[in-house]
């Protein structure tokens, strides 16, 4: 399993664009077993080339943005349905009508994600993301994004 992510890490940053991703980062974020909301943020964000100087930077324009659950704070250990929303919010991402028209928030967000295949299983939605996990999400988002085009 750790030699498939490894691969999947490598092939990220092979066929995306690199936004100042080192490898000291990449493996940091890898052997994290639980993320924090400031460093998806600032992962996220740079892969969906939004401008952010800094991790609490990147918290704070997430947050301006209500692309984060209310009242999670940085070092909070982020959850799914968070990252979920976190996703849908830097990349663009346009939901259906629960997503859209009633609420946006990390319910609906996990929800959405897990239709379009992005979030794949039965996955409890509150459980703590690990850096594999979130960088397979990214990777799922920008996979189908460039299928798109």
């Amino acid at each position: 399993m750790k030699r498939n992510l490894v691969f999947i890490a490598v092939c990220f940053m092979l066929t995306t664009p690199v936004f100042a991703q080192t490898a000291a980062e990449l493996e940091q974020l890898l052997s994290a077993d639980s993320v924090t909301y400031e460093q998806a943020a600032w992962f996220l964000l740079r892969a969906a080339d939004v401008p952010a100087s800094n991790p609490a930077g990147a918290f704070q324009y997430a947050d301006e943005q209500k692309w984060l659950p209310q009242n999670v704070s940085a070092n909070d250990a982020a959850r799914l349905d968070g990252i979920a929303l976190l996703v849908m919010g830097s990349f663009g991402i346009e939901g259906g009508i629960g997503y859209s028209v009633v609420k946006k928030n990390p319910h609906y967000a996990y929800r959405e994600l897990v239709y379009q295949d992005i979030i794949q299983g039965r996955i409890d939605p509150a459980m703590p993301v690990s850096g594999e996990t979130l960088l397979y999400i990214a990777n799922k988002v920008l996979s189908q994004r460039e299928e798109g085009d």
